[in-house]
């Protein structure tokens, strides 16, 4: 299968996931909308959840959520235990963040700007469904690649679309980096791995369609992602 067929694939699912939600969201007010999000995260948390692919194997066991409180997180360091299946909710956006790994390198700091090698795993929690990934082999070669800037802690950040664009740009046909995306830049550190024993970035978080891509936004759906963070090469 051709990658540009691949493509076509994968964002015909996404579009096909949005049109399902859009034909079950009529007749329901914004606030409807809303309070079936929260239900389905709440649900998500508290369920042993396995992300299957098609094929019905485990891309992701999710297991039973342990929310914790900002105030928690920040007196840990700014850590998750991932023993314990941490996740910090951040009340004012809505979202839940896991960190995996911190990552090699150092954090981004006031004025400096990298270039980012990310690869996801994005889950629609409304259609329990893998929705896109960039995660596996097939995209190795064409990740998705974004520039980021940090403004006194303030981060913007959009998709490089110069080696054509990786598989979330080609899927939502857009340059904006989802809000949530820029959530871990705070605390984890951006580098590449030099030593055996360096392991670059790793997070994983639930996004409220208020914080996601543009489709999320508009069908009102949350999305689970497992997310990679890479420096890249100049």
């Amino acid at each position: 299968m051709s990658k540009n067929r691949f493509f076509q694939i994968a964002f015909l699912a996404a579009l096909s996931a949005a049109m399902f939600l859009s034909s079950c969201n009529k007749g329901e007010t914004y606030a409807d909308q809303k309070n079936k999000e929260r239900k389905a995260i709440n649900s998500f948390l508290n369920r042993d959840v396995a992300l299957l692919t098609n094929d019905g194997d485990t891309a992701i066991h999710v297991g039973h959520i342990n929310v914790i409180s900002e105030a928690q997180f920040l007196s840990q360091d700014s850590t998750t235990d991932v023993s314990k299946n941490e996740y910090v909710l951040f009340s004012g956006t809505g979202v839940y963040m896991q960190i995996v790994r911190k990552g090699a390198g150092e954090k981004l700091q006031h004025g400096q700007s990298k270039r980012v090698i990310v690869r996801y795993l994005e889950y629609n929690i409304l259609t329990d469904s893998i929705q896109s990934r960039s995660d596996v082999l097939y995209y190795s070669t064409t990740p998705d690649i974004i520039d980021i800037s940090n403004s006194y802690g303030t981060f913007t950040a959009s998709f490089n679309t110069a080696n054509g664009g990786g598989a979330f740009y080609r899927i939502y046909n857009s340059t904006v980096v989802p809000k949530g995306w820029l959530v871990p830049f705070t605390y984890i550190r951006i580098g590449r791995q030099v030593n055996a024993d360096d392991k670059i970035a790793k997070v994983r978080m639930i996004v409220p369609h208020s914080q996601g891509q543009a489709n999320a936004q508009s069908g009102v759906y949350p999305c689970f992602y497992e997310i990679t963070f890479q420096e890249m090469r100049d």
